[in-house]
Order: structure tokens, then C-alpha cells, then sequence
């Protein structure tokens, strides 16, 4: 049997050896395309396309035959709400190897030495291994959104954007048509330099981790702070804008940078609400599409 066969027949081990080393997951909602065996689905081309999926690297709390029991996803200190039920689509990594499966969510406990709320994970029925081309994992049905780093040469500019940003998202709540475009005026533009695009790989508690090529890694070693958006739609009209400074960097086998970046609202304090608010329709508007689907 060919080694990578091997490693995928025991995946089972693999996943024992992340818990026992206290590892992480990442996941996501798993869009109505995905739901169903995991021999469907996750490989098909046009799963790379419509919603973006945002992505969260959750520690492993507890693993058992039935259960993995992981951190509950969690935004600038408040916890995601997962439905019991919601499907997910979760990815594993140990060195080069990555495998893709499709889990269910079963619950909410408390787990871990701090009882943490987490979440309980259905052991998958197998998984699927990542195929590498060019030192580049498949991203097997994931779409990670594209966002746009600019470095932010007056923190205090963001504060007529964020707040324009935030007039927005209280009128796509109540129900109002938003135009996006019409946003950003000269009058709410920050004082940024010239920006670039990167990968949102995933969020974290505190910010988000991206992935930039090596083209436009220069710029985190010339600059610290940054104005951050991303885009999530067609599900949300109004983009996620946000201050951010880089807390490490590292480079990958195929000369890649990821960055790690952590929100920061020194200068309007009320815009962390609404970034945490933001993500958390967009992750329940996942979830009805799921359901409806």
C-alpha cells in the first residue's frame, strides 16, 4: 500500500496523535452542496464557487470512539453560536499531510481545564486526503474570501468609515437594500498607502490569519498596522472593515507568508461590536442556508 494510502487508511491515529499533542481542528459550516457522505461533494470544482466560508481553528478539548470534542468557534471574546445538527466540514494537519472530512455538530458542553464552551463533533466516517501540487493543498469545497490589507498610515481616519460601515449594517438588519459601493466616499476613506490583496485562511479569537504571496509580503515587514476588509457576499452586502496589526508572520515551502492579525479598536471602541455582530449573521445566515437547502 503507497504510503500516503497509509496515512489516510489511519487517519484515526493521526487524529489521536493531534489530540495527544493538544492540537487544533479548523472549521466551517458546510454549505447544503456539502451535506451528505463524504465520498460526495467535497472535491467538486464548483463547490469553489457562490459563499465565501470563514474558517476557525478550534483546539481539541477531548477525543473519544464517537466524539471529538472541540473549543466552540469564538469571535473578539464571544462565542459563534453552531446549531445541534449543522453539518461542518472540518480539516486536519500533521507536517505535510492534510485531510478533509465532513462532521455534525451534536451539541454544546463544557470541556477542558477551564470549561470552555465547545463544541461535540461526530467522528467522521472517513476522510479525504488533500491532494499537494506545487507545495499548494487542494482546498477541496472551501472558499476562503479575498481581503484587502492597506497599510494605515492615521488610525484615527478609520473612525467616519467604521462608522459609515456601521449605519450600513443596522439597516441591512432592518431589512433595507445596502449598496456597498456607495460607501466608501472620499469624505470616509482612511489615510491608507497602497495596499494588496490576501487569503483569509481563518478567524480566531482576536483577529484573522491570512495567507499573502511573497510578491506583497514585503509590506508586513515595512508595516505594522493596517486597514483590513473583506468581503462576504452575496450572503452580506456590507463588508467587514477593520484595524489590524500584524502579530507574527511566518513563511511556507512554497515561499507564502501567513500573517497573523489582531483587531484593534483603540479608536472607536463601539466597532468591535459591530465586527463580532457581523460575523455572527453571517455564520447564522449560513446556517439557515444550510437548512433550507
Amino acid at each position: 500500500m503507497p504510503a500516503s494510502r497509509s496515512r489516510t487508511h489511519e487517519w484515526k491515529r493521526s487524529l489521536q496523535q493531534i489530540y495527544d499533542r493538544g492540537g487544533a481542528l479548523e472549521i466551517a459550516i458546510a454549505k447544503p452542496e456539502q451535506v451528505g457522505d463524504v465520498e460526495e461533494g467535497i472535491e467538486s470544482p464548483e463547490l469553489h464557487a457562490g459563499t465565501a466560508d470563514l474558517v476557525w481553528r478550534v483546539k481539541i478539548l477531548d477525543l473519544n470512539e464517537t466524539e471529538i470534542t472541540v473549543e466552540a468557534p469564538m469571535t473578539l471574546g464571544r462565542n459563534i453560536a453552531i446549531e445541534d445538527g449543522i453539518q461542518l466540514v472540518g480539516a486536519m494537519t500533521i507536517g505535510q499531510n492534510r485531510w478533509m472530512f465532513k462532521t455534525t455538530n451534536l451539541g454544546t458542553t463544557t470541556a477542558g481545564s477551564r470549561n470552555v464552551t465547545a463544541l461535540r463533533l461526530a467522528v467522521p466516517d472517513g476522510v479525504r486526503r488533500c491532494k499537494r501540487t506545487h507545495g499548494r493543498y487542494d482546498a477541496q469545497g472551501l472558499n476562503f474570501p479575498k481581503a484587502q490589507l492597506w497599510p494605515l498610515l492615521d488610525p484615527k481616519s478609520v473612525i467616519p468609515i467604521e462608522r459609515a460601515m456601521e449605519l450600513a449594517f443596522q439597516a441591512l438588519c432592518r431589512g433595507e437594500a445596502v449598496d456597498a459601493a456607495t460607501l466608501e466616499t472620499e469624505s470616509t476613506r482612511p489615510s491608507i498607502g497602497p495596499g494588496f490583496e490576501a487569503t483569509l485562511m481563518n478567524i480566531g479569537g482576536g483577529g484573522i490569519g491570512v495567507q499573502v504571496t511573497s510578491d506583497d509580503a514585503a509590506a508586513l515587514g515595512r508595516h505594522r498596522v493596517f486597514w483590513v476588509r473583506f468581503d462576504l457576499e452575496p450572503v452580506m452586502s456590507v463588508p467587514l472593515v477593520a484595524t489590524g496589526k500584524v502579530v507574527h508572520t511566518h513563511i511556507d515551502s512554497a515561499q507564502r507568508t501567513y500573517a497573523g492579525i489582531a483587531f484593534d479598536f483603540s479608536f472607536n471602541s463601539n466597532h468591535q461590536d459591530v465586527i463580532i455582530d457581523q460575523i455572527a449573521m453571517y455564520i447564522r445566515l449560513q446556517q439557515e442556508q444550510q437548512h433550507s437547502g
